[in-house]
């Protein structure tokens, strides 16, 4: 099988991240565009069904009994006549050779399953005790169930799965353009050194919003597989520079430690990721997560940002220089205030670097203010 028929081929899970890991390879695996995805639609509309455990070791292979040893190449087209036996396959975890078929499966009947009917109890079984994912294709409910390490998904038709990717597309797309407007306030703010906790957080809360309706669409990606491959380049349009403004906009804000509490960027960054839906939607979680009170008092209070988002915005400034720059002038109100011989001081600005850096923050703060209130 050629090698870009093939998505990076799964392997076994480890732990809860490792399974969603393993789920998303799968998916790519079987996902349409792939020989092993033209085969179980070839399976599927013979009217036969078949089950097919994608790798094999010798706990695999201690379940099997009965069946053809083949190891041969695997295609679309030996699937489908292999699943006309009365038997499963076993083929290889990278999908390249068809290992098996034929093969009656007897996995630990102790092992809990919910599934009703035989092919899909065996299936569910066996990815739970050797880990690999397995397809079962259901004759009688036309469908094609993916198990990998408990956990269950229907492979839907691409139109579908596309409609739903569309929807999501179009709310990221209304999202984004409130994070740009509330992002761009922000700015304006921080110039005008007005910032308060309650901004600082309705910012935070938008960028974690993208962020997870952009994670839910990447999902939509895998499924698609060639499918999606203009989806993928619209999802790439739209959340680019979204990750790292989210861990500028902590960097900036988050609070210094204090005796009472103390909270570092990677510990909010989790904090931020960790909330439900429910509680993103209210301001006072948020800035909780951030490291702040979360009281109404405190949503008002004022904040300084350190200048790390801003100064990320300046043409060609690595990231060391904007460290220094920061650590140097303790923040963004003595940046701004700083003349080119102030930033020279910094160890590694130079005269043009020094010059770069005024101009650059005269031209972000002049740009902020006229789109605030002109």
């Amino acid at each position: 099988m050629a090698a870009n028929d093939r998505a990076a081929a799964p392997g076994k899970s480890g732990g809860s991240s490792g399974a969603d890991g393993l789920m998303r390879a799968s998916l790519s695996a079987v996902a349409p565009g792939t020989a092993m995805r033209d085969g179980l639609e070839r399976v599927l509309r013979g009217n036969t069904g078949g089950l097919v455990v994608l790798g094999f070791d010798k706990t695999v292979e201690a379940m099997s009994t009965g069946g053809f040893v083949l190891d041969v190449e695997f295609t679309a087209t030996r699937l489908r006549e292999l699943c006309k036996l009365d038997g499963g396959i076993v083929v290889s975890s990278d999908l390249s050779k068809i290992l098996r078929a034929g093969v009656q499966f007897v996995p630990d009947a102790t092992i809990p399953t919910e599934e009703t009917g035989t092919r899909h109890r065996t299936a569910d079984r066996i990815s739970k005790q050797v880990g690999f994912p397995v397809v079962s294709v259901s004759q009688s409910m036309r469908l094609i169930a993916l198990y990998v390490d408990g956990q269950r998904r229907v492979l839907e038709d691409s139109a579908a799965i596309l409609s739903r990717a569309n929807q999501a597309l179009a709310t990221l797309e209304r999202y984004k353009l409130r994070l740009d407007e509330v992002a761009g306030t922000l700015s304006a703010l921080e110039i005008e050194d007005l910032v308060t906790v309650r901004d600082v957080s309705a910012v935070a809360q938008r960028l974690e919003m993208v962020r997870r309706i952009a994670t839910e669409i990447a999902e939509y990606v895998v499924e698609l597989g060639t499918d999606g491959r203009l989806l993928a380049l619209q999802l790439d349009e739209l959340i680019a520079g979204v990750e790292p403004e989210r861990e500028l906009v902590v960097r900036d804000y988050v609070p210094e430690p204090t005796a009472k509490r103390s909270r570092t960027v990677d510990e909010a960054l989790y904090e931020l990721d960790a909330l439900t839906h429910a509680e993103l939607l209210e301001l006072p979680t948020v800035a909780r997560a951030l490291g702040y009170t979360g009281s109404p008092e405190a949503l008002d209070s004022a904040v300084s940002p350190r200048g790390f988002r801003l100064l990320a915005k300046v043409p060609r400034l690595p990231g060391a220089i904007i460290d220094r720059l920061v650590e140097h002038f303790g923040g963004l109100q003595k940046l701004l205030a700083a003349s080119v011989d102030d930033l020279q001081t910094v160890d590694g600005v130079g005269e043009a670097r020094a010059r770069s850096v005024r101009e650059g923050l005269s031209r972000l703060a002049e740009s902020s203010i006229l789109e605030r209130y002109v």
